[in-house]
């Protein structure tokens, strides 16, 4: 019998429950289109993946430190020819280069993106196959893959500038690679002699690759082991290949997680729309419930009765947002320039029906348990309505969450790094549970001040508003508290981002102190380099006082393996405005500079001995010469730039700094002319750099908000589907109220004015509790660069413009549905 009570309920109110399953479905949506996505590109890298190492058996590589940034040198590949079993020995060059299009731009996508510009030298088995022409043979030819080849409008035949660490290179295309799928990446080829010369050192190899005449993987790789000298090491193809896959699987991971922070945000915020929806379904049919009682249905009949209709709406929501979510993937796909084919695997469809049901059916679980409790009596009283338990519990237990989450807050800001910053976020996630249950006592003072200007300006309608608010302020706090979540984390990454970009600011003004740099567009991040004569070039140029090359490196600095800077110390200190606070800032013989925290976390001070170990393999003691207050701008350590060179396997010039005797608009076009034959460079002076920052910085923050924003949408569903039922649930009063003079138009104006309060009381807790964190926050970091906090006022003022406008969007529908009642019908309904 309960089960048909349950299917009937749901033919019923079929309205009600398909907005409840909108909010599934959108939760539902992100988890799913993730975990595809994520899947699809998994089976994509791990199908490229095995092509491209499919033939190699054993690989030679450096051992030391620096990425395995030592080369291997030709008399390594002669030695390991000679190996019994060793077959097709192919030594591989890498590095960066790019191809300009015809406007002189670097083809592909932005170097901002990260994506690589390889330029390797060409092996027939190398895992790529040419498309059209033939592989490059001498010092003027090159091979470009397909997608950068149309993205620079050349063909094979025509000829290109390619762009490495030097001057620009005139090139014949000759041939065009088909390289399955890099995520986007460029790939130039050259024939292996040019590609030593332009990306390596003449004679050295990245790495070596090899096949086997018979031996297992594993004896092959003995074999080769046993004649390479210190400093390398021989790994199987197997080894090979799973470390690629690992570190492609290590990125995706972290994006997957990344993904499903936000969708389980968005499942959380839907919470509260079910448990809304369900209270509401509850309260509304508290005398059948009660007859059901009455006619001899148990408690827990009833209960089933509640969680069937849950169950169902879970299904229904849960499957149509796996639907949605495999659009999604497609969007995604979209969004990265890729084309591969969806893969579904069982992953996704457990967890979208997992997390739809098990979500729908807990939200539903207390209503349905206070449904259970309604007398059998109940069912002959006109009045009845759903028992409310009194709200003392709730606002003590909210209280200390509260009160424990501040704690928890003001702990974090005594502390300093990682645990600092981890008892702040555990503090402001007990304060954000304190605050949604203490939501229904703050909604009383809050709506009534925010619904005053209706009920002055607007009359009756504005005043009926204001009641029907605070009727039930449950109703109301659970409404505000979908909408208050998403704003509140809104709110937190805009705080954060205005205090990113303002720190950054001030940091470039203290700590900028060149007129000028120059740096290869993307950075050393996308394996870029300046130019070895750039920084001579330069100083020919009128108006230039100095021009002075700085280095980037790694080495094992005191046992770990850092990122350093080298170069001359009295150009390094004027460039960054370098605040020595104990020693000189110059190296003398064998000299390293190192920050303050790094002194006092290895104990040093000036002439203490600090041990290093570069890529190429050699180790050296060198002294520390001065120590200087922390600086962003260099890191921990500056090493003399004649350590650097005589240790760097090719020197990564990361950028120029200039100083010029007028750093007016003549100069800088001074500059930009003499950089003509370096087209990917680019000259910054502190108001470009700080324009860089911010671009970065918004784009982040843009990022993470439109992320965000399905949670607003969801609530934006919430308020919505609470306008409607309520609607329903006030049909008599509606028609009451018409019958006694309140126009069609007034009637939706209450609506809409109701609606607004309701999301403007979320945003206004949303907003606020955000600040509070960012703020928070901000002083947890403080030392970790964010030094100055600003709050974005005009765009939470926007922010809080739109939540009015959701909250009149959201009324249009029940607005429109109560004006459209018969008034006779409606004063007549039970």
């Amino acid at each position: 019998m309960m089960a048909r009570v349950t299917l009937r309920n749901l033919a019923a109110h079929k309205i009600r429950l398909v907005l409840t399953a909108v909010a599934v479905i959108l939760g539902v949506a992100f988890v799913a289109g993730t975990l595809i996505f994520t899947d699809s590109m998994n089976r994509q890298f791990d199908d490229m993946f095995s092509r491209i190492g499919q033939n190699v058996a054993v690989s030679v590589r450096a051992t030391d430190v620096g990425g395995g940034g030592r080369p291997v040198p030709a008399a390594v590949v002669e030695s390991v020819k000679k190996v019994d079993g060793v077959e097709n020995v192919v030594g591989n060059v890498t590095g960066y280069a790019g191809v300009l299009d015809r406007d002189g731009e670097v083809a592909g996508a932005p170097a901002e993106q990260g994506v690589p510009k390889l330029g390797v030298n060409w092996a027939d088995d190398a895992g790529f196959t040419m498309a059209s022409g033939r592989a490059p043979r001498g010092p003027g030819e090159a091979a470009l893959d397909t997608a950068t080849a149309q993205d620079a409008g050349v063909g094979v035949g025509d000829s290109v500038r390619v762009v490495t660490s030097g001057p620009v290179q005139r090139m014949t295309v000759v041939g065009l690679i088909d390289t399955g799928d890099l995520m986007g990446a460029s790939v130039t080829a050259f024939d292996t002699a040019t590609a030593q010369r332009l990306l390596l050192r003449p004679g050295y190899f990245t790495d070596l690759q090899m096949e086997s005449a018979g031996p297992s993987e594993s004896k092959l790789r003995d074999r080769v082991a046993a004649v390479l000298p210190d400093g390398f090491e021989a790994i199987t193809g197997e080894q090979l290949r799973e470390e690629t896959k690992s570190e492609v699987a290590q990125v995706m991971g972290f994006f997957r997680t990344f993904m499903l922070v936000f969708a389980l945000i968005s499942v959380f915020v839907g919470a509260f729309i079910i448990f809304n929806t369900f209270s509401m379904l509850v309260a509304q049919r508290t005398r059948e419930l009660a007859l059901l009682r009455a006619i001899g249905a148990a408690r827990p009949q009833v209960t089933r009765a509640v969680l069937g209709e849950a169950v169902a709406v879970g299904v229904v929501g849960s499957t149509l947002g796996l639907a949605a979510g495999a659009g999604l993937a497609l969007a995604l796909q979209g969004v990265a320039g890729l084309d591969a084919r969806l893969v579904f695997t069982p992953t996704p469809v457990i967890w979208s029906y997992a997390v739809g049901i098990v979500v729908t059916v807990v939200s539903a679980y207390f209503p349905a348990r206070r449904a259970a409790k309604i007398p059998p009596v109940a069912a002959m009283r006109d009045d009845v309505a759903l028992p409310q338990r009194s709200l003392r519990i709730r606002v003590a237990l909210g209280s200390l969450l509260t009160a424990a989450g501040a704690a928890l807050i003001a702990a974090g800001l005594a502390g300093s790094g990682n645990g600092a910053v981890a008892l702040v976020g555990g503090g402001a996630f007990g304060v954000f549970i304190g605050v949604t249950m203490l939501a229904p006592v703050i909604s009383v003072p809050v709506v009534t001040v925010l619904g005053a200007p209706f009920a002055r300006l607007l009359g009756a309608p504005g005043r009926l508003a204001r009641r029907n608010a605070l009727r039930n302020p449950r109703r109301t706090a659970a409404t505000a508290a979908a909408l208050m979540i998403g704003l509140a984390l809104i709110t937190v990454v805009n705080v954060l981002g205005a205090t990113m970009r303002t720190s950054v600011d001030r940091q470039i003004e203290d700590q900028f102190g060149a007129d000028y740099i120059v740096q290869a567009a993307g950075g050393a991040a996308a394996g870029a380099s300046v130019g070895p004569d750039v920084a001579g070039t330069l100083a020919k140029v009128p108006g230039v006082e100095d021009a002075s090359m700085i280095y980037g490196g790694r080495a094992e600095i005191a046992g770990e393996e850092v990122r350093y800077v080298a170069g001359d110390a009295a150009a390094v200190a004027h460039a960054v405005r370098l605040e020595t606070v104990a020693g000189k800032a110059e190296f003398g013989p064998d000299g390293i500079l190192v920050s303050e925290d790094n002194a006092k976390e290895h104990g040093w001070t000036v002439g203490s001995p600090v041990p290093v170990r570069f890529p190429d393999g050699q180790s050296a003691t060198l002294r520390v010469s001065g120590i200087y207050a922390e600086n962003a701008m260099v890191g921990g350590q500056i090493v003399d730039p004649r350590v650097y060179l005589a240790h760097a396997v090719k020197p990564q010039i990361d950028l120029v700094v200039v100083d010029a005797a007028d750093a007016g608009a003549a100069t800088t076009k001074a500059i930009e002319d003499a950089l003509g034959a370096y087209p990917n460079l680019e000259v910054s002076d502190q108001a470009a750099l700080k324009d860089e920052a911010r671009a970065q910085v918004d784009t982040m923050v843009t990022a993470l908000t439109t992320l965000l924003m399905m949670s607003v949408i969801i609530a934006a569903v919430g308020v919505v589907n609470t306008l409607a039922l309520s609607v329903i649930e006030r049909t008599r009063e509606i028609g009451l109220l018409r019958a006694i003079g309140l126009g069609r138009r007034q009637l939706r104006r209450m609506i809409r004015v109701e609606s607004i309060v309701i999301a403007v009381f979320g945003a206004v807790l949303g907003i606020g509790i955000g600040v509070a964190f960012g703020a928070a926050l901000q002083n947890a970091l403080a030392d970790q660069g964010l030094t100055v906090l600003s709050v974005p006022v005009l765009t939470l003022c926007a922010y809080m413009a739109v939540a009015a406008v959701i909250g009149v969007l959201a009324a249009l529908w029940p607005a429109w549905r109560a004006g459209r009642m018969d008034v006779l019908q409606a004063i007549s309904t039970e």
